[in-house]
């Protein structure tokens, strides 16, 4: 009797909630002028919690059901004829009222945890309608293709796609190479975001540093055509030194994330490059005085792109698998090097897809490592033959220390 008396409480409290959301958005109405408030909702969902301890108690669900059924028909009627007078055609309230219904009947007779996130969930979202309306007056096409795009990567291909290798050297597999693919799509999708929240106009720092979660060398080439028609060489050299910063980051995340135990090989060389990019970037940075330019990002959801990425990621993954087998560990980090200066994460998810096997955790280290040094080869001999002199020279030396520091804290480590 007291758990009853306690799950009984709860699907008053879940009405209660969601009431207190319906009443406050109403509050300005006269009593009696609208079906539901805040106490109708608390008696809705304490009426599913009592139909169903009625129907335990009576061992069938009927009882619930035609209560469900009845209470649904009642309140329809009495939100139609509200609505017929005020001229308006929201069905919210209806179906929220319907979902505490059946969530105080859950509370009584299921899961009274899943019960309580539900309402709390339920009321969230009714709160949200202003944030959620004006998400969407803002959302583009492209952005709204995005979402669909990971979402059916996400919950329809990637649990058809077979978990197992395919090939002889055990480096293809469906899954993993799909799953990295929405692992890395999903976090360039968020840096997509993030500069359309902050928005383009807030200077070369925020566009940098946002940017380059999507691609560093597309920010370093962008800044160093910009260059070419500006007069601010030394600000774009410090913002692209920031990104190749966020780069680095970006990759340790993903090393964090996919092989913990590869990061304690790699992360001291990794984040001393950083630190370097970073303390040379602000100061060429701020010494230049930037201050307006902008640098738009562009949708990481192309779905030719990602599919481009997969491919690439299957055969460097397999090539990686191939020559470790023919050659060991030299093979490895030969094969990161040379796929890093085509994109990093290529190479490094390919480096640490191996954890799994026979491969030495300092080896793939050094693999994730050479991939990181070759893409920064790469962004600098982009940046030469896009940008001017003044732009890349000062590149260059912050490339420099960086990798100084780097090779130092690896040889010391």
């Amino acid at each position: 009797m007291d758990m009853l008396i306690a799950r009984l409480g709860l699907s008053l409290a879940i009405g209660l909630l969601v009431g207190l959301e319906r009443g406050w958005r109403e509050r300005s109405e006269p009593d009696g002028s609208r079906t539901a408030g805040i106490r109708t909702f608390g008696v809705v969902g304490l009426l599913g919690g009592i139909l169903a301890a009625l129907s335990d108690a009576f061992g069938g669900p009927a009882i619930f059901i035609a209560g469900f059924l009845a209470f649904a028909a009642t309140f329809g009627w009495f939100k139609f004829a509200e609505a017929r007078h005020d001229g308006n055609f929201s069905v919210t309230s209806t179906v929220a009222a319907l979902c505490v219904f059946a969530l105080g009947g859950l509370a009584v007779e299921g899961d009274y945890r899943a019960a309580a996130a539900g309402g709390a969930a339920l009321a969230a979202v009714l709160a949200s309608r202003d944030a959620l309306h004006g998400m969407l007056r803002q959302l583009s096409w492209v952005e709204l293709r995005s979402a669909i795009v990971l979402a059916v990567m996400t919950v329809i291909i990637l649990p058809l796609l077979p978990n197992r290798t395919l090939d002889p050297w055990g480096g293809f597999n469906p899954w993993q190479i799909w799953f990295f693919t929405v692992l890395t799509a999903s976090i360039s999708f968020a840096g997509y975001i993030a500069t359309r929240l902050l928005g383009s106009a807030r200077g070369l720092l925020v566009s940098g540093l946002a940017g380059a979660i999507v691609s560093s060398t597309a920010v370093t080439v962008a800044f160093a055509r910009s260059a070419n028609a500006g007069k601010q060489h030394r600000a774009y050299a410090g913002a692209a030194a920031l990104a190749a910063m966020i780069s680095i980051c970006r990759v340790t995340i993903i090393v964090a994330i996919v092989a913990p135990l590869v990061l304690n090989t790699m992360v001291l060389p990794a984040m001393a490059a950083a630190i370097s990019f970073g303390i040379a970037g602000s100061l060429m940075l701020f010494r230049a005085g930037a201050d307006g330019s902008t640098s738009e990002s562009t949708n990481p959801f192309e779905l030719a792109t990602l599919l481009v990425f997969a491919l690439a990621f299957a055969v460097v993954a397999t090539a990686s698998a191939a020559l470790s087998s023919r050659f060991g560990d030299t093979g490895l980090v030969a094969t990161s090097a040379l796929s890093g200066t085509f994109d990093v994460d290529v190479a490094v998810l390919s480096a640490l897809r191996l954890a799994a096997q026979n491969i030495g955790l300092a080896t793939i280290g050094s693999a994730v490592l050479a991939a990181l040094g070759a893409n920064a080869v790469g962004r600098l001999a982009l940046a030469i033959a896009a940008g001017p002199r003044a732009f890349w020279v000062p590149l260059l030396i912050a490339n420099l220390l960086a990798a100084a520091a780097g090779l130092a804290v690896w040889l010391l480590t």
